[in-house]
């Protein structure tokens, strides 16, 4: 197993790294960090990446196209580094027991352990992610938290490190996992060659908010409720203060500020931000100037606008508006 010792350009000892494979796995999360790991060799690293099936057959992955495993796991030991990475399977159906005895056995033996996107629910299966601090696709996050409760799981985050476990976000976030871990190996010279070759950020601006879909507030139970969240959706830029708003749900506004607590976990004028930073994102999406989308969500101003984003997204709305926009109507 390598040490800090090791590190730098030159004169590495070989880091195994282990990839699990299985029916269904998502191409990506396997090519993406096993790309970065070839990469760094370029650059003086020495990374061994080798794949396992639990039976040590090929496997079909999430396109159709068939992965060859180098061995079954029962025949790969002393790995430095270990990745799981995510199936859509993972996240809503059973996981089978062999593939969970399988990632364990793997995980027992190596330094790190590293999940891509979903592949965190296959490790929060082995139960190596309890008590520990960690991530997923932003799609499935809640339910990561609620199938595994001793595990805190950060919504937002690109990747998180919690000591030797690791796990990371969406699909490509599995490429900013493998930088990380390359830079932890050999220091950021070599990081910043490998991320610059294959086009990439050494470190992405901002969280997992910016690429996620808007709303994910589930729906209350209360009818008057329901009406209040339609009419400040279908009107963002309206007047809504919370007195006006009580007023609309025929309750007093510490009732009302009640029930929001209660049924969304979040204060009226919070909700009504959010709502407002979602129809803003759509609105720029759609290639309207920041501007036009401070007036139009309801902001009023573009510096207000510009507070909002960064807080919540981590990114301003003109960063935002480039890396998203698809047309230009000029508003």
């Amino acid at each position: 197993m390598s040490t800090d010792s090791d590190k730098g350009r030159g004169g590495s000892v070989p880091h195994r790294v282990g990839v699990l494979l299985f029916p269904g796995v998502t191409l990506l999360d396997v090519a993406g960090p096993a790309e970065v790991f070839s990469e760094a060799n370029r650059y003086g690293a020495d990374y061994r990446v080798i794949t396992c099936s639990t039976d040590g057959r090929p496997v079909r992955s999430s396109t159709g196209i068939q992965l060859a495993a180098d061995a079954p796991v029962s025949d790969v030991a002393d790995l430095d580094t270990v990745v799981l990475p995510g199936s859509e399977d993972l996240a809503t159906l059973p996981i089978e027991p062999d593939l969970v005895r399988a990632a364990g056995q793997l995980a027992r033996g190596a330094g790190r352990v590293a999940s891509i996107c979903t592949g965190a629910f296959l490790l929060a299966a082995t139960g190596r992610l309890d008590g520990r601090r960690a991530t997923t696709h932003w799609r499935h996050g809640t339910a990561l938290a609620r199938r595994h409760p001793r595990v805190t799981v950060e919504l937002d985050a690109i990747f998180v490190a919690d000591g030797p476990i690791a796990t990371s976000a969406g699909v490509t976030a599995g490429i900013d996992l493998a930088l990380a871990m390359v830079e932890r190996d050999h220091g950021p010279e070599l990081t910043r060659d490998v991320a610059k070759s294959l086009v990439v950020f050494l470190q992405r601006p901002g969280g997992q908010s910016q690429f996620s879909a808007p709303s994910r507030t589930p729906r209350p139970r209360s009818q008057p409720l329901r009406a209040l969240l339609d009419a400040v959706a279908a009107d963002p830029a309206g007047r809504h203060s919370v007195p006006r708003l009580a007023a609309a749900a025929g309750m007093s506004p510490r009732h009302l500020t009640r029930l929001f607590r209660s049924e969304l976990g979040v204060t009226p004028a919070r909700y009504v931000e959010r709502m407002r930073l979602e129809a803003a994102q759509l609105l720029l999406e759609a290639g309207h100037s920041v501007g036009s989308a401070a007036e139009r969500s309801g902001f009023g101003s573009d510096e207000s606008l510009r507070r909002a984003f960064v807080t919540h997204l981590g990114i301003p709305p003109a960063a935002y508006r480039r890396r998203f926009a698809s047309t230009h109507p000029g508003g």
